[in-house]
């Protein structure tokens, strides 16, 4: 389970970094999809630092402070629900899986460390 625990954890960590660093940068494909969901380009930069934060929390969580993993996994699940309800919300269905996928990572990150 703790093996479980760190894949999925770092794989956490890597994607959320990864789409930090392309929101800070506002990559091509970063404001194409704000624009279309209805989110101004001047949130990108708070919703990188929110990701980036969530990341920083969960690499924190795999060392002695696993409280700080937890949390940061539980702020990445909001965040990220509230990512899947804005394309809901707007119908922009073609890129759902994105959201999702980073859902799905931040939900299995939590359970495996609430587990733990």
């Amino acid at each position: 389970m703790f093996t479980a625990y760190v894949i999925i954890t770092v794989t956490t960590i890597l994607a959320n970094a990864g789409i930090a660093i392309a929101d800070f940068l506002q990559a091509e494909f970063v404001v194409a999809n704000s624009t279309e969901v209805g989110l101004p380009q001047n949130w990108l930069p708070r919703l990188a630092a929110l990701k980036a934060a969530g990341a920083a929390g969960l690499l924190l969580g795999l060392t002695s402070l696993t409280v700080i993993g937890v949390a940061a996994a539980v702020g990445l699940v909001i965040f990220f629900i509230g990512a899947v309800a804005a394309h809901v919300r707007a119908r922009v269905y073609h890129n759902i899986v994105f959201p999702g996928g980073y859902l799905a990572l931040a939900t299995a990150s939590l359970v495996l460390a609430a587990a733990r």
